[in-house]
């Protein structure tokens, strides 16, 4: 598979995100399998008993509550106290994370500019519903870049300007990005991870480390075309485009089906690491709509709702 070569990449929101597509992100909102209590008040409801305007239930007083929360009517008719109980507001956050190394970079359509317009909408979902939105680039030097704390639909430009700035290339070590966003991510909430998942080193340590501290976390595998239907023949030299590791073969009708076996067994290894750690997987194509990969891909998977 050669590196994707005369790329136009996007440089404003509308080149990132349509406003066709914009509008039909508008009524989605962010979704998780657990439920998340952030430190901040959001629009989502949360079913922790908290202090917010929407009553839940009462319960028995007991010595040093709040008797600000004292329901008197009750205690006029019952001669006993009760406790006004109320479901809080809670703030949900979402993490996208994308694979900017050189071999992210490869395809037709370029897996990279794939992940850059998916992570631009979910993070557009998580803004336009006042989620708090960071978004961290895994490239040369562990983490390229980051941005984060964003909130509200008025930093949709500040996010669309930092993922604009993202230019793949490079290597970096899985592990070591991944410990570094483990130990920076704040609250609770979502996390994307937007990658080949091809990693020399494997997988598995990365993962673990992303795993956990109040993150519900999303691995979205984005092959290209010709890494799932290969269209190569004959006598080849290849080279790892990070690297640069050569390799001589010839391209035969029993090389390509054990490749895609080998690509299979792979995949599946991964998908079966994901679900013993309570993590989903969704491997995808680069040339699928953004509009069907979260319209339908993710809804069906309940990250979206």
């Amino acid at each position: 598979m050669q590196r994707t070569t005369d790329i136009t990449r996007p440089k404003t929101l509308e080149e990132l995100l349509p406003s066709t597509l914009m509008a039909r992100l508008d009524p989605l909102d962010l979704a998780s399998r657990k439920v998340f209590y952030g430190k901040l008040k959001g629009e989502r409801r949360s079913k922790k008993r908290g202090q917010s305007v929407e009553f839940a239930d009462h319960r028995s007083y007991v010595s040093g509550d709040d008797i600000r929360h004292i329901d008197w009517n009750i205690f006029a008719r019952l001669d006993t106290l009760f406790l006004k109980l109320f479901l809080e507001e809670e703030d949900l956050a979402l993490h996208v994370v994308i694979d900017a190394s050189a071999s992210s970079d490869c395809g037709i359509p370029s897996k990279f500019a794939f992940m850059q317009r998916a992570a631009m909408a979910m993070g557009y979902v998580g803004l336009v519903n006042l989620n708090r939105v960071a978004a961290t680039a895994m490239g040369e030097g562990a983490v390229q870049s980051s941005v984060r704390d964003l909130r509200g639909k008025r930093r949709v430009h500040d996010l669309a300007r930092w993922m604009c700035s993202v230019e793949p290339g490079g290597s970096f070590s899985f592990r070591e990005a991944a410990e570094r966003i483990a130990l920076s991510r704040r609250g609770k909430g979502i996390m994307l991870v937007f990658s080949d998942f091809f990693f020399k080193e494997g997988f598995e340590t990365g993962l673990k480390l992303l795993k956990g501290r109040g993150y519900d976390v999303f691995c979205i595998q984005v092959l290209s075309p010709q890494e799932v239907e290969p269209d190569l023949v004959g006598d080849l030299r290849l080279r790892d485009v990070e690297d640069m590791d050569m390799a001589e073969i010839t391209v035969s009708a029993p090389l390509l089906k054990r490749y895609k076996a080998n690509l299979a067994a792979y995949c599946e290894s991964l998908r079966e690491f994901c679900a013993r750690r309570e993590m989903q997987l969704l491997t995808i194509r680069s040339d699928t709509p953004i509009e069907s990969f979260i319209l339908d891909s993710l809804r069906k998977r309940g990250v979206v709702k």
